[in-house]
């Protein structure tokens, strides 16, 4: 599925209704060069899960929590130069729990994923434009595809 945006506008407006469909459990993973969006995105969604707190990207502790509708584990793996660096900081924890988990730069940790998962890669097209280009993995996200659609 491919979504287009005109502007951060329309791209917040996406990632908060992502966020509203979003359930306990759920990963998101999210990829695209450097300043395509990914952590705008991922303050969004944060936003329809109901975060209030100002939302900074995790670069340099890997993962930054918050309390919302649903807990939002908050990754972001740019800077991970070994997948035993996931492991020492409880990444099965967090991903297999009843957390919502958004993971940017995921295709850095690809070989630990759950086999169950939203993949968003996020291309920039222009200064303001984005695409989205979704991928539901897994019987768990089926119901989803509809209402992505509906965006």
């Amino acid at each position: 599925m491919e979504i287009i945006t005109i502007d951060t506008r329309e791209t917040e407006k996406l990632g908060k209704k992502i966020g509203k469909l979003l359930n306990s459990g759920d990963v998101i993973c999210l990829d695209g060069d450097l300043g395509a969006g990914k952590t705008t995105l991922t303050k969004s969604i944060a936003r329809g899960l109901e975060v209030e707190e100002y939302v900074t990207s995790p670069t340099f502790t890997i993962v930054n929590e918050y309390d919302g509708r649903l807990h939002v584990n908050h990754f972001d793996v740019y800077r991970i130069a070994d997948i035993d660096e996931m492991y020492d900081i409880g990444y099965e924890e967090y991903i297999y729990s009843e957390s919502v988990s958004i993971i940017e730069w995921a295709s850095n940790i690809g070989e630990i994923l759950p086999d169950q998962r939203i993949e968003i890669y996020i291309e920039t097209i222009d200064a303001n434009s984005r695409k989205f280009n979704i991928k539901l993995i897994g019987e768990r996200y089926k119901h989803l595809k509809e209402e992505l659609r509906k965006i």
